[in-house]
């Protein structure tokens, strides 16, 4: 099925993409002294020394990839991701209604395709400096939405595959699928327990530690996906 194919190929592209990206980011940000006395002078805000975020917390993600010249990988790396995003629900409802023969939206598209846009949105507007409380909040709110969605639409989309396991039973890796739903439950879990401390205006290393390790384990959904689906001619 042609739609098995495209999304093997868009589950791979949008694990390995935003992660290669926001690595880049974090090394140019440790590694600034490389750009110095060139065009691409890495900005003040965006130098930091030598840490490992997943497991200090050291630097945010937005901090390692909102200034110049980091923006120029990021910004492109997250829209490019939103599009592929789109394109990854829109296979998944299609080769849904295939297998049971139905014509409908399945609500895992609506989400899927929220988070995809509220991922542009934040990506474009990163960085922008406004100084204007409403505007600091509208940029929280719409990376908690992507989040909110992502998950949302990523375990809407596992309960649906469960209940037709059997049926597509030739076309998956059923072992794969018990990892996407560990992986889903305790992203959602996680999300759950941690918001006492994400409102809670100290534990900045923890906030930090966790975007890092968070925004792996959501992508590490779509390199399930590529295991999930076998190969088709």
């Amino acid at each position: 099925m042609n739609e098995i194919t495209q999304i093997r190929k868009l589950s791979l592209w949008i694990f390995f993409f935003p992660l290669i990206a926001i690595n880049l980011c974090l090394y140019i940000s440790q590694n600034f002294e490389f750009l110095e006395n060139t065009f691409f002078v890495v900005d003040q805000i965006g130098r930091s020394g030598f840490s490992i975020p997943y497991l200090d917390g050291s630097l945010s993600i937005s901090r390692a990839s909102r200034t110049f010249p980091q923006y120029l990988i990021f910004k492109p790396a997250m829209i490019i991701t939103a599009i592929m995003l789109y394109y990854y629900w829109l296979n998944n409802n299609n080769l849904l209604n295939k297998f049971k023969s139905t014509k409908i939206n399945y609500k895992f598209k609506t989400f899927g395709i929220l988070s995809a846009i509220f991922l542009a949105v934040h990506s474009i507007f990163l960085g922008i400096k406004f100084d204007i409380q409403i505007y600091k909040l509208m940029r929280r709110v719409v990376l908690l939405l992507f989040i909110i969605f992502e998950i949302i639409a990523q375990g809407i989309l596992v309960y649906h595959l469960f209940k037709i396991k059997n049926k597509i039973s030739e076309f998956i890796n059923k072992k794969i699928l018990i990892l996407k739903v560990i992986l889903v439950s305790i992203l959602a879990t996680v999300a759950i327990f941690s918001l006492p401390i994400l409102l809670d205006k100290g534990n900045t290393h923890f906030k930090h530690a966790l975007e890092w390790n968070y925004f792996v384990g959501v992508i590490l959904f779509y390199f399930l996906s590529r295991l999930f689906w076998r190969g088709t001619t």
